[in-house]
């Protein structure tokens, strides 16, 4: 029947019927959109900055999307702060009143902001039971990295770690096996010089084994910059005098000038395929576990492998410095429960199958041992064996992290310029350590002076 034979009635009665529908259909809408809407600002807001940008901000973005979709009462909202700036933006935050309520950090921090009131200890925002936990699972360096006389002010979400990369193609063409790799500093140290490589100028063009690190090196020889029985700095020591003066005498071997001018076109800072490592530069040196990451992603091919530093005799085994990216919550912070809620979902301490994933993302080591165990890390690792050197090395009591004194930059920086001046033959070992000592001596007594706690 055509349109124009359709009764009157029968055509008001659909025209009804499908005004009614259409009615409840977008109430029905604008109800489920309401609601999610309200949901979505009902929920307390968590503000977060971090320092990562480009890919790594894409991976940080990812844990902030599962931490909003696994509750309904906190929403993360996550800043990236360029890490040029963000500890004054910290500051000036936290002394105008307008802080974040977390933040991730790896700048050396926690004992000069938690020394001047900037800090909220975490110790306050955990349970009786979260507390205990994590003082009986977390591995030890993450407890000294995260810890400042006695409170807990920064809850590890990656350590860092450092050990040998080598090339086992290059060291089988010495005439060495890769099998068989140096189980001592002094067996290591005659495999470099072997592996060395010069042109007809004597000019290096392959570096075998070129240590450098003060801080890494000093514990590895039984010294360390920090005994925290007497809670005091060790600097000028023996073994310290031990480290330091191997690390010279690696340079000096090499030949100064030599190593200047080797190491002037090359970007040992690069985190793509220009790291030298990668192209064949070095055939054995010192990184962190993230090369591991780097490496899958610009060299898929390469074959490599890792192994701990090893210790010369007398020295300590599975020892170095380790750093790392941690949580802090300021004094002042809007929603510091929202802030653990996030810092307990991201680090493992409560669900560490889940946390085992975003580690994974990242090339992160672990909080927990419970979090190295979990099946998805298992499986990261034996996908990437060369991993599992740097996780090995996280039970370890022997590795170390920077002094927790208040004044650890201006530490980090005068050690930085101290072997700066070892490793270019300006200074000898033994007056370079009594140098630094005193340096140090000085900005004690000037603190002191200007009514600083210690």
């Amino acid at each position: 029947m055509a349109d124009s034979e359709i009764p009157s009635s029968g055509k008001a009665w659909a025209s009804r019927a499908l005004i009614t529908f259409l009615v409840v259909f977008f109430a029905v809408f604008w109800v489920a959109q309401f609601r999610a809407d309200h949901a979505q600002t009902a929920r307390k807001k968590v503000r977060f900055w971090h320092m990562w940008t480009a890919e790594w901000k894409d991976v940080v973005d990812k844990v902030v999307d599962k931490f909003n979709k696994s509750q309904t009462e906190y929403e993360v909202e996550a800043l990236s702060a360029p890490s040029q700036g963000a500890d004054s933006k910290f500051i000036l935050g936290v002394m105008g009143g307008d802080p974040p309520d977390v933040m991730a950090q790896w700048n050396p921090i926690i004992p000069p902001w938690a020394n001047d009131n900037l800090l909220r200890p975490l110790d306050e925002l955990m349970t009786a039971d979260e507390l205990r936990r994590f003082n009986a699972e977390a591995y030890p360096v993450v407890k000294k990295l995260g810890s400042y006389k006695g409170r807990l002010y920064g809850m590890s979400i990656g350590i860092n770690m450092f050990a040998l990369y080598y090339l086992p193609q290059q060291i089988r063409d010495a005439g060495l096996d890769p099998d068989h790799f140096p189980k001592t500093l002094e067996e290591l140290t005659s495999w470099g010089q072997k592996l060395n490589q010069v042109d007809k100028n004597k000019n290096l063009i392959r570096l075998g084994w070129g240590p450098q690190g003060f801080p890494t090196f000093a514990p590895i020889f039984g010294g360390g910059l920090y005994d925290y029985k007497a809670k005091k700095l060790t600097i000028d020591t023996p073994k310290n005098l031990e480290a330091l003066s191997y690390l010279a005498e690696s340079r000096r071997r090499l030949g100064f000038d030599n190593m200047v001018r080797f190491t002037a076109g090359l970007d040992m800072n690069s985190f793509s395929g220009g790291w030298p490592f990668i192209g064949g530069a070095y055939s054995i040196t010192v990184d962190g576990q993230w090369r591991v990451e780097q490496v899958r992603k610009y060299a898929p091919n390469l074959e490599y492998r890792t192994a701990p530093i090893p210790a010369p005799k007398g020295g300590m085994p599975f020892a170095g410095n380790s750093g790392g990216n941690f949580m802090i919550v300021p004094r002042g912070a809007k929603n510091p429960k929202g802030a653990w809620e996030f810092i307990k979902f991201w680090s493992g301490l409560n669900d560490p199958n889940t946390a085992a994933e975003f580690y994974t993302w990242g090339g992160w080591l672990p909080l927990t041992p419970a979090i190295a165990k979990a099946p998805i890390y298992q499986a990261y690792i034996r996908k990437y064996p060369q991993f599992k050197t740097f996780v090995d090395l996280m039970p370890s009591d022997n590795m170390n992290v920077l002094p927790p004194v208040p004044y650890q930059q201006f530490l980090a920086d005068q050690m930085t310029k101290m072997e700066d001046g070892v490793m270019r033959g300006t200074m000898s070992p033994r007056k370079a350590l009594k140098d630094l000592a005193n340096r140090l001596d000085a900005e004690v007594k000037r603190r002191e002076e200007l009514g600083y706690e210690e």
